[in-house]
């Protein structure tokens, strides 16, 4: 019987890709190869500190670091990449949530109107326990702390989309890209169809935990340690992205 291969993959800070289509890839894989990669946080670890305003730190659209591409042999338009999550566990022992002003659904936004005042621009700082898994939120305005379960997943998955498309990688659409759904955590499979010879395959946006979606615009947002397993189905169309669990499928 062979052996996976193993391929690890650790970004420095000028590596990362920020959109899903129009960049090359990192590395050429075979179906079945496991990727043991680390991904940086949607503020590519700007936001360090309660001082480390999004909008002092960070430049948009550089937004939600994606590790990859990976080029996968043999893949290409009309089949499925199925990516199996073996594993997702922060990479550091704390993350970042935030609060930014015209941003999320929270708020007014340069396309939704509404009565009250923006949000004001606020950084919390959880303390990650990932012996205990759990997560530790303080108040900016009291002594109230909440510990909460730790339930790591990633908010990026996605292949370079059809028809020479470049997306950001801030925006979900068939391709997957930013779906933001808490599901796509370890044990679970994503199935992507592919749109180009390789596919080119990236994920990133580690979450300690999220809701059902980014009601603020953001989750406990931190840095991962992934190790997913790249499958290829050929000859099979996924037209939209969709997940499996032992107990769901999701689409």
């Amino acid at each position: 019987m062979t052996e996976p291969r193993i391929l690890t993959v650790r970004p420095e800070p000028g590596e990362f890709a920020w959109t899903f289509g129009g960049v090359p890839p990192v590395a050429r894989i075979a179906p079945g190869t496991v990727l043991d990669l680390y991904t940086e946080d949607c503020f590519a670890g700007r936001v360090r500190s309660e001082q480390d305003l999004v909008s002092r730190v960070c430049e948009f659209p550089f937004l939600n670091p994606q590790t990859g591409p990976f080029h996968v042999e043999g893949a290409e338009p009309g089949d499925t990449l199925a990516v199996h999550f073996v594993s997702v566990e922060p990479a550091r022992d704390w993350a970042a949530s935030t609060t930014v002003p015209l941003f999320g659904a929270l708020t007014s936004t340069h396309t939704t109107a509404s009565l009250h005042e923006p949000l004001p621009e606020v950084v919390w700082m959880w303390q990650l326990d990932r012996a205990r898994r759990t997560c530790l939120f303080s108040a900016r305005d009291s002594d109230t702390e909440i510990e909460l379960p730790m339930d790591p997943m990633h908010g990026t998955v996605g292949v370079a989309p059809a028809n020479l498309e470049v997306r950001s990688a801030l925006v979900p659409d068939a391709h997957g890209g930013n779906m933001d759904t808490p599901e796509m955590r370890a044990g679970v499979t994503c199935f992507l169809g592919v749109n180009v010879e390789g596919a080119l395959l990236s994920l990133g946006d580690g979450h300690a935990r999220q809701g059902e979606g980014e009601a603020c615009g953001v989750a406990v947002e931190c840095a991962m340690n992934t190790v997913v397993i790249v499958d290829l189905l050929k000859g099979v169309a996924t037209p939209w992205p969709r997940l499996e669990s032992d107990t769901h499928l999701i689409s």
